[in-house]
């Protein structure tokens, strides 16, 4: 059986993170501008094609300062390394909706395996376009410094200003592209 491309709908999806912040709280923010296909039948997600890219500029964490430092060279470094990807190596089904999502995730040069826990939430016909629209999410958790993320500040009453691991939060809307 032919497999259906999926586009993600930026419109309606949300890649998320959030990183513990001076030892006590976390900082939170998204990826504004991103991109990825599913090449599936939404009935063998296990045999799934799944790409994506994020625009690295995009990042926002609703403090236009932190957002220039995480843009700079101390962190994303987004002028050599304008995007992340994402290439889905292996599927595997977990129960029900649930799936075990491997693939490589590169940032900054540095590709990493990484599983996502995915939850396929259905998919409906969009009464205004007619098309069929499908629904994921889905979460991971990364060591920020496996990929060269290794700025960090010391805080006055010990420990550090940025966490190394980084909760990872998808919010995915796919349209199937005719």
């Amino acid at each position: 059986m032919a497999k259906t491309v999926w586009s993600i709908d930026p419109v309606h999806s949300e890649i998320g993170f959030s990183v513990k912040h001076m030892m006590i709280s976390k900082a939170k923010g998204t990826f504004d501008t991103f991109e990825g296909t599913l090449k599936a039948d939404v009935d063998d997600l296990e045999n799934a094609e799944i790409e994506a890219s994020i625009d690295t500029a995009s990042i926002n964490t609703n403090d236009e300062n932190r957002d220039g430092h995480l843009k700079s060279g101390d962190f994303f470094d987004v002028e050599n390394y304008p995007t992340i990807t994402f290439v889905g190596k292996d599927i595997q089904k977990k129960k029900d909706d649930r799936f075990d999502v491997t693939g490589d995730l590169t940032m900054l040069g540095t590709t990493k395996e990484v599983t996502l826990d995915v939850t396929f939430e259905g998919q409906s016909k969009d009464p205004i376009s007619g098309n069929m629209v499908a629904g994921f999410s889905g979460e991971t958790t990364i060591n920020r410094k496996e990929f060269g993320l290794t700025w960090n500040a010391a805080v006055e009453t010990g420990g550090v200003l940025v966490g190394e691991d980084v909760k990872i939060n998808l919010e995915l809307e796919l349209h199937k592209q005719e």
